[in-house]
């Protein structure tokens, strides 16, 4: 089975003047395979903005960079794809709106049930545990289950370090970005592990 690849998630720290050569350095460090632009309370200026910033680093790094909850914003600024982490509908609405041109990825999933209806749905990846927090046990359970039994990609939020149990992606949130080291350093570190789980 090949290597998990890093997903990226935003911190709520991020700003548009200075998170782009911290991120610049996490590229040179490791592989990112994905970054979501996490939404947070910035009003729509003020992300807009924070996306702008991000996607030339990321997109020439080869990275794909999603958009939180808003379609029409990831077509209008360029980006790769969106996050959704409404509900069905708010999936359904997404897939509609850009597939199959764009990426489309969902959640986090909290049950079973729910997995295999956003699933069923038509989506690219499904997100197991919280945006920003490693995932609890039940939810790495779970996103070993999806992808032991389903071929819709799994990301799972974890820490550098962590294994994927099993899962395609390892998603570094907020705890990442946060830690006593540079993120260049972690993200480094977690590409390693991920290498030799």
């Amino acid at each position: 089975m090949a290597a998990a690849q890093i997903f990226l998630v935003t911190p709520r720290s991020a700003e548009p003047a200075a998170f782009p050569a911290v991120l610049g350095a996490v590229f040179a460090a490791a592989d990112i395979a994905a970054l979501l632009v996490r939404r947070h309370e910035r009003s729509e200026a003020d992300y807009r903005a924070l996306v702008g910033a991000v996607l030339p680093v990321a997109q020439d790094a080869g990275c794909a960079v999603l958009v939180e909850d808003d379609a029409a914003l990831a077509r209008a600024l360029g980006a790769d794809g969106v996050h959704v982490s409404g509900n069905f509908r708010a999936i359904r609405d997404a897939l509609a709106a850009v597939k199959p041109d764009l990426i489309v990825g969902a959640g986090p999933a909290r049950t079973r049930h729910e997995a295999m209806t956003i699933g069923e749905l038509g989506v690219d990846y499904i997100f197991f545990g919280d945006l920003d927090q490693p995932a609890d046990a039940p939810a790495r359970e779970m996103g070993a289950w999806w992808s032991e039994t389903f071929e819709v990609p799994a990301v799972l939020s974890g820490a550098a370090g962590e294994d994927a149990a099993g899962c395609e992606f390892l998603a570094l949130g907020e705890g990442f970005w946060a830690g006593g080291e540079p993120p260049a350093v972690l993200a480094a570190r977690a590409a390693s592990a991920l290498e030799t789980a």
